[in-house]
């Protein structure tokens, strides 16, 4: 037996965990340390420790499914892929192009987004992308691009957190999300620094935090402003980082100013003096950051409220400077990359806009294409889905499941229900595919070569490590297969490396370049962070890329042409951002003036209580992996309402009851978990279950009005003992 290891990367979240895949005896493969990779240095969360189990023909796809008399039956591939073609064909010849939609995922790799958006705009000509990415760090995207002219998860490498004086950490429950990530927090603490947790419920991670600050859920931007406030009455703005790196303190400082921090206790319930201590924790340190994730995030204010944590890191120079900054845990394994390279509904390859000329030429003139023929931007996520049956007659989806992921679930499993025609590429019959037409098995991360970017910005390869199931294909040949019978012969390769060669030039000059990266490269370095243009050009020193260790490298990473010189040396990458400018126009980054406003929906004597939802560390996302692996089902076999034990009392609630929680869009089951660790006026519930206990029937699609973002993390319910 061949007993060699294959290096990879974990098929879950963000961080990409190194790990190795080893061959069994039975001719699977099982999970081995992989001590080399920085970010968990050999450790892994349970989910990535029993990922093989999902590669097993017991619980994935291994034939096409075509509906038959209201029923799916296995086909053959050319049989499923005629009927996608010709139902996608009559449907465009019928209502034109954008009657059909396309919706992607963010565990797609690189080489699969990039493809995905290409087919949508090249072979369909639509412009009705969108992709479940969306629902993760588009605020933070938004609220990057505002401040600081360019959006990347983290401006700095996780390895940079330990090092800092302070951390805060707002919505974010890493020690459950992320378990390998807690490390660095812990390292933070043990060389004497602090951490601060801003969340409605005392997690796991927040039991770890030196201050836990527990606002009302939607509150979170009146906190920011009124830490702000308080750095200004307190005399704590670094006044001349503030005048020779920033612009329009002055709108901002006003807006803070209004944000006095007794009107914030009343707020937030988050007292007066906390507010003080956490300001103290914050400016005393020379460094310090500021990381967001989905809790403020999503939110029908997640911009504005991303916006007021940066202004705090910007009023007190704690942006672009080592060690500091602001930063997003983002959460799916590939949200960076996947909206990066055309998934998404507004961009195009290399983080460019897609309503920009100079880059439609770009990317036209990279595809073989005229830059009038494609398509302009379409709707955001939820406004696409919403869509579905109406104009959008038709439905292209890939690695999602928006049955149980999607706001407002029960009415977009109607509107899917109303599609003249669903396909769905996928590695299991998740309840999204159980509704199609047609599903296509694909392969999946073991089987499968491609790159992810993680949520520091690195590039990574995964290589594939055995062999897929007769049956299977990947989402590439689909793509190449589907183009080809809608009559686009050329430019849909099969091979990830080819596709990934296409994309640096797509991606070149854009802010998210990647034609300074290869395949070997990525082997030989363990990563590379973006930007890396092709060519090194070297400066006067940037200090937006530094080395390892702190240093300036002294190359340009924003040339106005990276591939001008052949000459030049080989690009390093980029690990830390903005440490001598900002992506702007004039170098400088920007205050964002904001102002509190409540969330969409606030309790009300109909429906007194908020929900917020989130996960929990045995499962993933919507579950459609994991809750098909036995270990990760016994840890956590299914939803709950948590609840404060003076909620439970008023209801005459015990523990293991049965609650239902009804909000104005449906009402969903569970049992009862009791904890003092919650808000007496806040329910949770993990949102990765379908059924009576799916917590995304309750959630409100109200949008954000920049990033369209759903406010996931708060409305307005009422709880019920139901009756045995």
């Amino acid at each position: 037996m061949e007993t060699t290891s294959t290096p990879t990367h974990c098929p879950y979240c963000a961080l990409q965990c190194g790990m190795n895949l080893s061959p069994t005896p039975e001719g699977g493969v099982e999970v081995t340390e992989r001590v080399d990779f920085p970010v968990n240095r050999g450790a892994l969360c349970g989910k990535g420790r029993t990922a093989p189990a999902v590669l097993s023909s017991r619980v994935r796809l291994t034939s096409p499914l075509v509906r038959s008399g209201g029923t799916l039956v296995p086909a053959t591939w050319d049989e499923a892929l005629d009927r996608i073609a010709g139902e996608l064909g009559a449907i465009r010849a019928g209502h034109g192009p954008d009657a059909l939609g396309v919706f992607g995922g963010g565990g797609l790799t690189n080489e699969k987004a990039y493809t995905l958006g290409k087919f949508a705009r090249v072979v369909l000509g639509t412009s009705q992308i969108d992709y479940n990415g969306r629902f993760c760090m588009s605020s933070a995207a938004a609220g990057g691009i505002k401040a600081f002219g360019l959006d990347r998860g983290l401006p700095f490498p996780l390895e940079d957190i330990p090092k800092t004086g302070c951390v805060i950490l707002v919505g974010s429950n890493l020690a459950e999300t992320m378990p390998p990530a807690l490390r660095f927090f812990t390292e933070l603490r043990e060389n004497g620094g602090t951490l601060i947790v801003v969340d409605p419920r005392r997690t796991k991670t927040a039991e770890q935090a030196d201050l836990h600050l527990m606002p009302r859920p939607g509150t979170d931007l009146a906190l920011a402003l009124g830490l702000l406030h308080l750095v200004v009455a307190e005399g704590r703005v670094d006044e001349e980082y503030v005048r020779e790196r920033t612009s329009g303190w002055e709108e901002a400082r006003a807006a803070a100013m209004a944000h006095w921090p007794e009107h914030v206790e009343r707020i937030t319930g988050v007292s007066v003096p906390q507010l003080r201590e956490a300001v103290r924790m914050f400016c005393e340190p020379e460094a310090a950051m500021v990381l967001t994730a989905r809790g403020p995030e999503q939110q029908s204010k997640g911009t504005d409220t991303v916006g007021a944590w940066i202004n705090l890191c910007l009023a007190t120079g704690r942006a672009g400077r080592p060690l500091s900054g602001y930063g997003c845990l983002t959460g799916q394994g590939n949200g960076q990359g996947g909206r990066e390279h055309g998934q998404k509904a507004d961009q195009l390859p290399g983080y460019r806009k897609l309503d920009d000329p100079a880059a439609r030429r770009h990317v036209a003139e990279v595809w073989g294409v005229d830059p009038d023929s494609l398509p302009g931007p379409g709707r955001s996520a939820y406004e696409l889905l919403d869509a579905l049956g109406t104009d959008i007659r038709s439905l292209l989806l890939m690695a999602s499941n928006p049955v149980v992921s999607a706001p407002r679930a029960a009415h977009i499993e109607e509107r899917l229900k109303s599609l003249d025609f669903l396909a769905v590429c996928d590695v299991v019959l998740s309840e999204t595919a159980a509704l199609a037409d047609v599903v296509l098995p694909v392969t999946q991360w073991a089987e499968e070569t491609g790159t992810m970017t993680s949520l520091e910005g690195r590039v990574l390869l995964r290589q594939r490590a055995i062999t897929p199931p007769e049956g299977v294909r990947s989402d590439l040949e689909v793509m190449h297969e589907l183009a080809a019978r809608l009559g686009v012969e050329k430019g849909f390769p099969t091979d990830p490396e080819e596709v990934f060669e296409e994309l640096r030039r797509a991606s070149a000059g854009g802010p998210a370049d990647y034609s300074g990266i290869t395949y070997r490269r990525l082997v030989e370095e363990n990563g590379v962070f973006w930007p890396c243009p092709a060519r090194a050009t070297p400066t006067a020193p940037t200090a937006s890329a530094v080395d390892d260790d702190g240093e300036d490298a002294g190359f340009d990473v924003f040339p106005e042409d990276p591939a001008r010189d052949e000459a030049a040396p080989v690009h390093p990458g980029t690990p830390r951002l903005f440490l001598d400018r900002f992506a702007t126009d004039d170098g400088r980054a920007r205050f964002v003036p904001v102002s509190h406003r409540p969330a969409a929906e606030e309790p009300d004597e109909e429906y007194p209580v908020f929900l917020t939802t989130g996960r929990v560390v045995a499962q993933y996302q919507s579950g459609a992996q994991t809750r098909r692996v036995d270990e990760l089902n016994a840890a956590a076999p299914g939803p709950f309402v948590e609840l404060h034990p003076r909620l439970a009392a008023r209801l005459g609630a015990a523990e293991g009851d049965p609650l239902a929680v009804v909000s104005r869009r449906g009402r969903a089951v569970a049992p009862a978990r009791i904890t003092t660790g919650i808000r007496p006026d806040t329910v949770f519930m993990p949102f990765h279950w379908p059924g009576e206990g799916r917590a995304n029937t309750l959630t409100n699609p109200a949008l954000d009005p920049t990033s369209r973002m759903p406010e996931f993390k708060v409305c307005a319910v009422r709880v019920e003992v139901v009756e045995r």
